[in-house]
């Protein structure tokens, strides 16, 4: 009892003050949610002038065609506008540059370009973009954990802590889901399962739900019918072989957002089109297959609810899918913004859907309801494409609110993740990072080099035991030298290169003179920063 006492006295105060901002934080990151949701229908209904946003796509179908057309064409044009003075690289940040910070960032992400792309998000989502709200809410979250960090001067832990708090609170308050909401702030966004962080961040996300049931009650996202159990358990090998297709659909649409992305950059170079018209040239092929194809526009949850209750046939399941593929992938590709989490669900939903038709058809007699497939469908596409199987499962209960199909959704999960994570980096998010040259998929090993610059670990010149002088000025007119602004990434394999012990470190002249000698980057003095974060990494992810 002493010692309880003893450690209440000592540790108490600071953790229950810790506590509570992961509460304010919790309550701020709810409210910044439930604004960005209200804004977004706020948005449509202006601009569409429909009474209920999630009936969106229906109302658009007795709109005239020039408006359907113009709408998502005035909103890229103000999205590139924003871009184009608030980001340095017209890019809209989100899931993707919150795990970054959390990896590599001490929980810090951009503030100034954050706020600049929920507001481009925004635009996008009331305009008709196809892609989703959890993107820039969680973006956004993680920019109020970022100021509040630096405001206390947190440490790295502290920081990634506040900033899984941040993530959480807005996952459970834009969609009602306070277990996944945590869990996803773990499992995607710091990435480890520490028991330190545990408490903080479901104190954040309960906050959140609160925040979110206040506005809109206790009720689910969807709503499901029919009979939902398994026949007999038979059908498991069923959900095994969606699961497969599933993880093929969910590497085919990170694959083609990719590619589309790829497309529009070398367009845009070879055609010389400023940077802020790309994402109005992406309004306007989104706003001509909405003429045709209004299901397209905004979230999709009309379309995914459609699917969930077997509203669809199977050709318009499979049409559906595809085509809100192709639209995410523009939207994301027009550099529009917006997330790919209920893209996701909707492409996961019908694909699962059009499974269940067939599967219900060939074999009826040992059959349960179709719509169990679209549930199955809508978790795996989802976990492959988020890489968080534990959280998508957990978020896909609390959206329908049913639990007695569990053993279906995990089979299909389990097996679309395991099939996506090997053809693509784990992610849509690692591989979106892998893309910009941040290996964060292989783990701590392959990343954390890249956080040591060069010129924080050289011993310099009036170090007392620093390479001789003529030997460095010798190795530079070999040619063998690093940049002092370089990354321990890039200087180690000079030294499994040359097998020398050191190598001089020099400050390079921008108008192209000889570099100036600054000193020594030792072998040893690099190995032991590297093996330094590795041993704190592992300490923050046990402890």
């Amino acid at each position: 009892m002493r010692g309880i006492w003893s450690l209440l006295l000592e540790k108490g105060p600071s953790q229950f003050q810790f506590w509570l901002i992961a509460l304010f934080i919790g309550i701020a990151a709810g409210f910044t949610a439930l604004g960005f949701r209200k804004g977004v229908s706020w948005l449509q209904e202006t601009l569409y002038g429909v009474d209920d946003v999630r009936m969106l796509h229906s109302f658009a179908e007795s709109l005239p065609w020039w408006m359907i057309l113009i709408i998502p064409v005035g909103g890229g044009l103000i999205v590139g506008a924003i871009l184009h003075k608030f980001t340095p690289d017209g890019r809209v940040r989100s899931v993707a540059d919150v795990i970054e910070g959390a990896a590599i960032n001490e929980g810090r992400v951009e503030g100034r370009a954050g706020l600049a792309s929920a507001v481009a998000s925004l635009i996008t989502l009331g305009s008709g973009g196809s892609t989703g709200r959890e993107g820039p809410v969680v973006h956004l979250a993680a920019v109020i954990s970022s100021k509040i960090s630096r405001w206390i001067n947190a440490d790295g832990i502290t920081g990634r802590d506040l900033l899984g708090c941040a993530v959480a609170a807005a996952v459970s308050a834009s969609f009602n889901a306070p277990i996944a909401g945590a869990i996803f702030a773990l499992e995607v966004v710091l990435r480890h399962f520490a028991v330190h962080a545990f408490a903080p961040i479901v104190i954040a996300s309960a906050a959140g739900t609160v925040i979110n049931r206040l506005e809109f009650g206790d009720v689910t996202e969807f709503a499901l019918s029919g009979d939902g159990m398994l026949r007999f358990y038979v059908e498991l090998p069923a959900f095994l072989i969606l699961g497969i297709l599933c993880g093929f659909v969910a590497v085919l649409f990170m694959r083609g957002t990719f590619w589309a992305e790829d497309l529009g950059t070398a367009v845009q170079q070879r055609i010389k089109l400023p940077r802020y018209l790309r994402p109005a040239v992406a309004g306007l092929i989104l706003g001509g297959m909405a003429i045709w194809f209004p299901h397209i526009i905004g979230v999709g949850y009309e379309t995914t609810s459609a699917a969930l209750t077997g509203e669809l046939l199977l050709w318009e399941a499979i049409v559906f899918a595809i085509l809100k593929a192709i639209a995410a992938a523009v939207t994301i590709a027009g550099r529009m913004g917006g997330g790919v989490f209920s893209p996701s669900l909707m492409i996961g939903a019908i694909t699962g859907l059009a499974f269940g038709l067939v599967a219900t058809g060939i074999f009826p007699d040992v059959s349960g309801s179709e719509t169990l497939y679209a549930l199955a469908g809508m978790g795996a596409v989802a976990a492959a494409v988020l890489g968080a199987p534990i959280s998508t499962t957990l978020i896909v209960f609390e959206l329908t609110g049913d639990w007695q199909t569990g053993l279906a959704v995990m089979v299909a999960i389990s097996m679309s993740t395991a099939i996506s994570s090997k053809l693509v980096h784990r992610s849509f998010f690692l591989t979106q990072l892998e893309r910009r040259n941040i290996h964060l998929a292989a783990g701590p090993q392959a990343y954390l080099l890249a956080m040591f610059r060069v010129g924080r670990v050289m011993r310099p010149m009036t170090h007392e035991n620093s390479a001789p002088q003529e030997r460095l000025l010798t190795l530079i007119e070999q040619g063998i030298f690093t940049d002092t602004n370089a990354t321990l990434e890039r200087a180690l394999p000079i030294f499994e290169r040359t097998g020398l012990d050191f190598v001089p470190v020099v400050q390079l002249s921008p108008t192209g003179g000889a570099p100036a000698l600054e000193g020594a980057l030792f072998h040893v003095d690099a190995l032991k920063a590297y093996n330094k974060a590795l041993a704190a990494t592992a300490a923050e992810e046990h402890s």
